[in-house]
């Protein structure tokens, strides 16, 4: 089986809506990395590792905190990748790598798809980098069988809305509203309306994210989507010294 497919497979809600969670590597402590990784893991139905930038525009304060902590760490995409690679994340959870542009474009697409596909990895979601702009990447992952998911937000035209469904990999990531990750998600009507058309265009799971820190927003999301991604919620979490795993449980009502 690809490493996309098994994305997908993995993310194909069954009794309940599917949990993708983000965690930046390394935060709080990178000599835990690989333990905390184990511990989300296994609750999550898959999980992003989000690699360290000096310029996350998409993240909000929790997640710029996170990623500026860790790069004065020495957390690097590298780093990452190595850490991986001793252990084997091939069984449970997949493992996605969330990075912004210049750190893949600095090690290398042909290098890092191989190295990715090597240690685990199933896929990338990469969100500075325009579908356009996409079909070096995407090639080079594709040689490996890896997924490049794709974005989609409230704003995105309805023949843009069918293009990236069609061209995502793995599952379709619905950005809930404008701006940045962390704070409440907005579950309005609009949203709801907005993931049913998501729903509609992707022959793929489809994720809702940004702002999710309830089960009662888990809840009411997975009524119009196949799951949703916890991430500034999950790194408060860490920062705070706390169960990543009882918290996520608590999310999927198995806690």
């Amino acid at each position: 089986m690809q490493p996309s497919d098994r994305l997908r497979d993995a993310l194909t809600p069954r009794t309940q809506p599917v949990l993708v969670a983000f965690l930046t590597a390394g935060y709080p402590e990178p000599a835990r990395f690989l333990e905390v990784l184990r511990e989300v893991a296994s609750v999550a139905d898959a999980v992003e590792i989000g690699v360290p930038f000096s310029d996350p525009m998409a993240d909000g304060v929790t997640i710029q905190r996170s990623s500026r902590a860790a790069i004065e760490h020495g957390v690097s995409l590298r780093w990452i990748l190595d850490q991986l690679a001793k252990a084997n994340f091939r069984e449970g959870a997949p493992l996605l790598l969330m990075s912004y542009l210049n750190p893949l474009l600095a090690f290398g697409y042909t290098a890092l798809a191989e190295r990715a596909a090597n240690v685990g990895v199933t896929g990338l979601i990469v969100p500075d980098l325009p579908y356009e702009e996409s079909a070096e990447l995407r090639a080079a992952l594709a040689s490996h069988g890896l997924a490049l998911v794709q974005l989609v937000t409230p704003a995105t035209s309805a023949a843009r809305l069918e293009a990236l469904c069609a061209a995502s990999q793995g599952f379709v990531y619905a950005v809930t509203r404008a701006g940045i990750t962390g704070g409440g998600a907005a579950l309005s009507a609009e949203t709801c309306d907005y993931l049913d058309r998501v729903k509609a265009a992707s022959t793929l799971p489809v994720c809702a994210g940004f702002g999710v820190r309830e089960r009662a927003q888990v809840e009411l999301l997975g009524e119009h989507a196949d799951g949703v991604i916890v991430g500034s919620a999950l790194v408060e979490v860490l920062e705070r010294g706390q169960s990543p795993a009882e918290f996520l449980k608590g999310l999927k009502g198995t806690g």
